[in-house]
């Protein structure tokens, strides 16, 4: 009897300590997971810091029509070509009245510019390129003889000014220098030398490199980079059979944003009188090249002024890219239904107002703001005609919450483009709304609540035994 009695004592300590246990275990486990619930919502309330941080995907945006041009910077007006620098000119003037000089490329700190220019050889559309002082004192040539530049917009340094880029293809023309016969001492003595004892001089060799190393060239436009002293020119792009014919410099100049497309679809579009367009890539300095869309674009991508993005636009549909991320995401922003919209309200303010605009007036509503959504996604059905509703032809982004969309007629006609019905709009851009209903973490009181109920369980269980 006695024996029982302890034994009975002893189980009752034992499933005390038990409760005891379970409870300081609960307590610290209950107080590390509300501390954890807490985090866990300030994390997804946190909103990113910046536009940089949030994935394209992840945008959101709102649509502001017909933007106040006289507004815009004077780099994004459209103006005519600038003069090419009054020093380098004058040298062209009196020194090198042979060729015509182009146009010319002055570095970001003023110091430098690029001289491009035409010779007698060169073929036509291409340009020779020349490095010089921004007071007008020649440095050296840039290209070697059997490389000629293409697109002479296109030039352009790095923002930085470190370095430069340019479009180049192979100059079939260029005829290489001939090579001198070496001497040979058995062959016959040149007339009027029979009997001299002292050989012939043999023709000059070099015996120094030549100024300019010899470059890679190819058949079709590829982009080329050099440093700002017009050395350590190199082939950016190596892919024959592509033209590449627009490109543009990250902010920071990690990279270049081009568009390229094949031969036949060049001369395809040329029939048509209809400008380029190309495929959009990213193109690290370092090497390598990310094709961002089998669709042809026809504007030149844009960057973010932190280089994160890059826009495009594809028709009346304006796409996003990651830059930077390790994992990149691309969106397309729909503007289709938006642009036409506004064009039938700017439509109606013209003094005359076109015919063919009146029927087309069957839903004017506008739903002005959005998500970007799914590169993927499927055009909306062709609005009717309106002389102002066309496709975008130029983005522009000074700022990360800010990117400019022109629309406009554009034609190439006799090697000159024309341009009709010019608009600015603008995106603005911001993160997308989170979504934390479905997931919103139990608050603290709920949760230790539940905590307690497991607790009164635990201890039933412990009591059964």
């Amino acid at each position: 009897m006695h024996v029982d009695l302890e034994k009975q004592a002893c189980r009752r300590n034992l499933r005390r300590a038990m409760r005891n246990a379970l409870t300081i275990f609960l307590v610290v486990a209950c107080g590390a997971a509300v501390a954890g619930c807490g985090q866990i919502g300030e994390k997804m309330n946190a909103r990113p810091r910046a536009l940089r941080d949030v994935p394209a995907e992840r945008l959101a945006f709102r649509f502001e029509p017909d933007f106040d041009a006289g507004a815009l910077p004077a780099s994004f007006r459209d103006e005519e070509p600038d003069e090419p620098l009054a020093p380098v000119r004058t040298d062209f003037e009196t020194r090198r009245a042979e060729e015509r000089l182009v146009r010319t490329v002055v570095s970001p700190d003023g110091q430098r510019a690029l001289a491009l220019y035409e010779t007698i050889e060169t073929p036509q559309g291409d340009f020779r390129m020349d490095l010089y002082a921004a007071d007008g004192r020649f440095i050296r040539n840039i290209l070697p003889p059997d490389l000629s530049g293409a697109f002479a917009p296109t030039v352009a340094w790095s923002p930085d000014g470190q370095q430069m880029a340019f479009i180049g293809i192979k100059n079939f023309a260029a005829q290489p220098s001939p090579t001198p016969t070496p001497f040979d001492p058995a062959a016959p003595a040149p007339p009027g030398t029979e009997g001299s004892t002292t050989p012939p001089l043999p023709d000059a060799m070099p015996t120094v490199a030549p100024l300019i190393a010899p470059v890679p060239a190819f058949g079709t436009e590829q982009i080329y980079v050099g440093d700002r002293d017009g050395f350590s020119l190199r082939p950016l792009t190596t892919r024959d059979g592509l033209i590449y014919f627009q490109f543009t410099w990250a902010p920071d100049a990690h990279a270049i944003a081009a568009l390229a497309c094949k031969e036949d679809e060049w001369n395809a579009r040329r029939v048509e009188n209809k400008t380029p367009a190309g495929r959009p890539r990213l193109i690290p300095l370092t090497g390598g090249e990310r094709l961002l869309s089998d669709s042809l674009a026809e504007a030149t991508p844009t960057w973010s002024p932190d280089s994160s993005k890059v826009a495009t636009s594809f028709e009346t549909d304006v796409a996003i890219y990651d830059a930077l991320s390790e994992t990149p995401t691309a969106a397309m922003i729909p503007l289709r239904d938006l642009l036409h919209a506004s064009s039938l309200q700017y439509d109606a303010r013209l003094p005359q107002k076109p015919s063919a605009t009146v029927a087309a007036n069957t839903n004017t509503k506008e739903v002005q703001s959005g998500d970007a959504v799914s590169a993927e996604a499927s055009p909306t059905a062709t609005p009717a005609a309106s002389l102002s509703f066309n496709p975008v032809v130029r983005l522009e982004w000074p700022q990360p919450e800010t990117l400019l969309v022109q629309t406009a007629f554009l034609r190439v006609y006799k090697t000159e483009p024309v341009k009709n019905y010019p608009r600015w709009h603008v995106l603005h851009l911001s993160p997308q709304a989170a979504i934390l209903t479905s997931r919103r973490p139990a608050s603290s009181s709920s949760f230790i609540a539940s905590c307690l109920l497991s607790f009164s369980h635990g201890a039933e269980i412990c009591s059964e035994e």
